[in-house]
């Protein structure tokens, strides 16, 4: 009892901020994923109740210290959940119930991205056919599938068919429709035809107004940027200076995910702490070379505040995404530690940018980047603090080539191993040339690619900016070719992962958490957890099949490989977990066999060929129509649509049925209207 009080001490002394933060996530994460919406009063009601129970402890005998610490973690996590029902209350946007259209649509282009079937235009609206203002929603995405002949800012006409944003279609894909209501996208769509430009001005609203004038600015950089890097590395100049991605090639961004190196697409912590980082060292350097001023304040706590004004110059010219935003509040708490004199890196510093991060935008926290994000970070910040005490300890130097390859070498290993659960369980893939990709392009980011555009960006001042961005795309020329060879020699490796789900990732976060965050032998505690998700990780599961909307079949095999079959035409979508394996099967004319789990499975185009020899089946999937008679279990394709696809594990050699997502509990994803 001694050891238990003394430990519990000991945590809430050196590790009570850092325990707070993750009570705080992680109630802000179990506010998002409860089947049902809890109301105002309840958690108000909880969260008091948490309150008066602190402090009539703290009034008690130190016998309660155990009491104290868990009702601490559970006051934490109670503000969570509040965090996330605050967020829905103060968001609460007009949605479409079901399909709609054709309709005309009416508003300002917000911005322009590439998508798989066309571009992508986000419009602020302005009306939505004959409907009432109370019932359009303020944003919809729609596809333009022709060639625009409108720009960012324009006020157009489009001619458009509306849908519900899309929920997911199996218990581990991207939550699509709850990411937009909370960015306020109450519809998705595709237009007919082109949209025309309108004749109506800015919108009245001040902040509408703005958004819209710092959108066409956005749209200049990234145009002015494209042309001048040049035609190889043009797009992907562009996206890094705005966050304008509609630019960059499709081929660039396949290569860029399948090398591992996707995170230097989306501008993020690394490029905010590049831009951020480099700003400060000029800075804090060239204020020192000015004597009377070096000798009467300090230059270091100047040099943060220019960091702090250019950081908040990148957040509003690369398009504040949420991403961004996370790298600024991260970013902005360093620099906020230097103006206070405290330590930029640390446990604190590190906890305060996740309580901030989640109170501005809770339903992050589920994402894969913010958990990504926080993960590299949090293990960089650990290790680094271990190799400095270590090398102060034996007196080594920091500095010099060799101190920067181990660095070099040791922030591309301890990142890479600290994502790599999240990327398995969000993506079920890796990069396997990942670490030798980043550990070659990373220098060239960092050292050439970031001093080229502060050297383009002063050159731009002085009349000779091309000059200035051609040498910035010729760096990012070298990133791409090394994207392109890494990407070639993992080719075929990245989908034969074992997929990670439920419990195993709670432990291994667990286990990584206390593994990186907690010192000396208490570090240990976290091989347990780490150990035990090991092991059920390695213990096979069951395949599942799913038969998706769009009329594809999916067989995800245990072993992380996933096989694909088209079998009907379908207005749907495939899960976007698995919306770039490529179809190995036609089975729209010939039928194909499926063995799993001892369970035999027919994809049958047609009735009369679903029961035919050579080998009865157990299960068939039918198109149209359905046999009279028939010994197997059939699933006729009209029921799939009907149910907006289905779902089952292959276990005891049978199909066991999945329960569908529910709708109609969460304000985001209510049920569509027939």
């Amino acid at each position: 009892m001694q050891f238990a009080r003394y430990g519990i001490g000991f945590a809430q002394r050196r590790y009570g901020t850092l325990i707070s933060a993750f009570g705080f996530s992680t109630g802000a994460a179990s506010y998002f994923l409860l089947p049902f919406e809890p109301t105002s009063e309840t958690i108000l009601l909880g969260l008091a109740i948490c309150l008066a129970g602190t402090i009539l402890l703290r009034r008690s005998s130190a016998e309660a210290g155990f009491s104290r610490f868990a009702l601490a973690v559970l006051t934490a996590w109670v503000l969570g959940v509040l965090a996330g029902k605050y967020a829905t209350v103060r968001v609460s946007p007009s949605q479409i119930s079901a399909e709609t259209g054709p309709v005309l649509v009416e508003g300002w282009v917000e911005s322009i991205s590439s998508g798989r079937n066309g571009l992508r235009l986000r419009l602020l609206v302005h009306s939505v056919g004959d409907r009432a203002r109370s019932g359009v929603p303020d944003h919809v995405r729609v596809t333009h599938r022709l060639s625009p002949v409108i720009d960012v800012g324009r006020f157009v006409r489009c001619w458009v068919v509306l849908r519900p944003p899309p929920a997911p279609l199996i218990a581990s894909d991207y939550a699509f429709d709850r990411e937009a209501f909370y960015r306020r996208t109450g519809a998705v769509g595709f237009v007919l035809g082109r949209c025309r430009p309108g004749t109506l001005g800015a919108p009245r609203d001040l902040i509408k107004k703005a958004r819209l004038r710092l959108a066409e600015l956005r749209r200049a950089l990234a145009r002015h940027v494209r042309q001048g890097a040049g035609e190889r590395a043009g797009g992907f100049a562009a996206a890094l200076a705005s966050g304008d991605r509609s630019f960059l090639a499709s081929s660039d961004q396949e290569v860029l995910r399948a090398s591992g190196l996707a995170h230097l697409m989306a501008i993020s912590g690394l490029h905010m702490g590049l831009v951020g980082g480099l700003v400060f060292l000029v800075s804090w350097r060239g204020l020192a070379l000015l004597e009377p001023l070096a000798l009467r304040v300090s230059v270091r706590k100047l040099a943060a505040c220019v960091a702090i004004i250019t950081c908040s110059l990148y957040l509003m010219l690369s398009g504040a995404s949420v991403s961004t935003q996370r790298a600024f509040v991260m970013a902005m708490v360093v620099f906020g530690a230097i103006l206070v004199d405290r330590a930029p890196f640390s446990v604190q510093s590190f906890s305060l940018a996740m309580m901030i991060v989640v109170l501005l935008a809770p339903w992050s926290v589920l994402s894969p980047g913010f958990q990504m994000s926080f993960a590299a970070t949090g293990a960089l910040v650990a290790t680094f603090h271990a190799w400095g005490d270590r090398r102060k300890r034996l007196s080594l130097p920091l500095s010099g080539p060799v101190f920067w390859v181990k660095s070099l070498v040791l922030t591309s290993l301890v990142s890479g191993l600290a994502t790599l659960p999240f990327a398995i369980y969000h993506f079920g893939r890796i990069a396997a040339f990942g670490f030798p990709a980043n550990l070659l392009a990373m220098p060239i980011v960092s050292l050439i690619c970031t001093p080229l555009a502060g050297l383009a960006v002063v050159l731009s001042w002085l009349g000779m900016g091309e000059v200035g961005l051609t040498l910035f795309g010729w760096s990012l020329g070298l990133v791409l070719r090394i994207a392109e060879v890494f990407a070639a020699l993992g080719e075929g490796s990245r989908d034969l992962i074992r997929p990670i789900y439920g419990v195993i990732s709670l432990s291994g976060i667990l286990g990584l958490g206390l593994l990186i965050l907690v010192k000396g032998r208490w570090r240990l505690t976290g091989v347990a957890p780490l150990v035990l998700a090991a092991g059920l990780w390695t213990i096979p599961s069951a395949d599942l099949l799913h038969w998706a909307p769009s009329g594809d079949v999916f067989l995800v095999r245990t072993s992380g490989q996933i096989l694909r079959y088209r079998l009907a035409k379908g207005e749907g979508l495939s899960p976007l977990r698995y919306r770039d394996v490529i179809a190995s099967h036609d089975c729209r004319i010939e039928t194909c066999e499926i063995e799993a789990g001892g369970v035999h499975i027919r994809l049958a185009p047609k009735g009369d060929m679903a029961c035919g020899a050579p080998q009865t089946p157990d299960w068939v999937f039918i198109r149209d129509p359905v046999p009279s008679h028939c010994d197997a279990f059939i699933v006729p394709w009209a029921d799939v649509q009907a149910s907006r696809g289905q779902s089952w594990y292959i276990r005891r050699n049978t199909l066991q049925p999945v329960k569908a997502i529910s709708c109609g509990r969460r304000p985001w994803r209510p049920c569509p209207v027939p």
